[in-house]
């Protein structure tokens, strides 16, 4: 039997996609097929098909860094047909097919069982961007930050990250600073949890190397100028958790916060983090994550309307979540 996928050529160096009807036997190798119910718009999704950053390296390829679903079949131990399990990162949209269809066929090394509290939608409406914010979360706890230390501030606030970030960590007992681009949507942060919003542009700019401090730390997914900024008025021992390079990639900032204040910068990997560190994330977004909150955060669409929203992600006309019912 066949299924849609939405295929991604390049010709030149233009990349475009298309519907198509794929078989079985079209899937790359794998121990687990899963029957995928959703998958999300993630913005290295909008890097890859739009070619701004060389992620899909073979051609052609099903992007989507993600998805959740049901096992149809596994010969990997541990998993049965009938799980529900999910797959962030590793090699998909990369080298491997990914989740912008109605199936995968992947390693249960990729897999991780959705836990009992999220339905597969709900797993999607955080997906890989909600995962990562988690990642950077503990890493602001491995540091040593609780909310008696201070505010945290939270870069790109109206993306899928910084949305799901604002909201655990508000959960968490933590006064969050967002900082956007989008002022008339404050009331949209707010009710995630933030109590104080500014304006991107303060921060965006190159700066001082140190100035007054500010925040007791920070999840940034932005980079460039704005993350050296963002160091510059971290307090003294506090840790920046960074994932994003939507200003750039560049670091211009200097040593100075980290000899005179000791701060901590903390790189975040999601796409080869160990199984081990995903069930942790995943379990505490179980336990941390006001599902109520997520539920403002997220739109659905169906596979033919991606390339739209991955055009509108790179735009930053996309607010929160946006999760892809392969099955519309």
């Amino acid at each position: 039997m066949t299924f849609k996928a939405l295929l991604a050529s390049k010709t030149g160096d233009t990349i475009s996609t298309n519907l198509v009807d794929f078989e079985d036997e079209d899937l790359m190798p794998g121990d687990v097929t899963v029957a995928v119910e959703y998958s999300t718009v993630n913005y290295k999704d909008a890097m890859a098909l739009s070619g701004r950053s060389p992620i899909i390296s073979k051609f052609p390829l099903i992007p989507g860094i993600d998805f959740a679903g049901v096992v149809e079949s596994s010969t990997y131990p541990g998993i049965v047909a009938g799980d529900r399990v999910l797959a962030n990162g590793w090699g998909l949209s990369q080298t491997h097919h990914g989740g912008f269809a109605q199936k995968a066929r992947v390693s249960g090394d990729w897999l991780v069982k959705i836990p009992a509290a999220f339905s597969a939608r709900d797993a999607m409406a955080i997906g890989t961007a909600g995962y990562t914010a988690m990642l950077a979360v503990l890493a602001l706890e491995h540091g040593g930050l609780t909310p008696e230390r201070g505010d945290i501030l939270v870069t790109g606030a109206n993306g899928g990250s910084g949305s799901v970030a604002i909201a655990l960590l508000s959960k968490l007992g933590y006064r969050v600073i967002a900082s956007t681009g989008r002022l008339d949507e404050a009331d949209y942060l707010r009710a995630l949890g933030a109590h104080e919003i500014i304006d991107r542009n303060t921060l965006s700019a190159p700066g001082a190397p140190i100035s007054k401090e500010r925040w007791a730390g920070a999840i940034d997914s932005v980079g460039s100028h704005t993350l050296a900024n963002v160091l510059a008025q971290t307090q003294y021992r506090g840790v920046v958790a960074a994932f994003g390079l939507a200003q750039g990639l560049d670091l211009p900032a200097t040593v100075l916060p980290f000899i005179l204040r000791n701060i901590t910068l903390a790189g975040i990997d999601s796409v080869n983090a160990p199984q081990q560190i995903r069930l942790q994330a995943w379990s505490r977004l179980a336990s941390d994550l006001d599902l109520d909150k997520l539920a403002r955060t997220s739109k659905v669409v169906g596979l033919a309307d991606v390339s739209n929203v991955a055009s509108g992600v790179l735009a930053g006309k996309v607010q929160g979540r946006t999760i892809v019912d392969v099955n519309a």
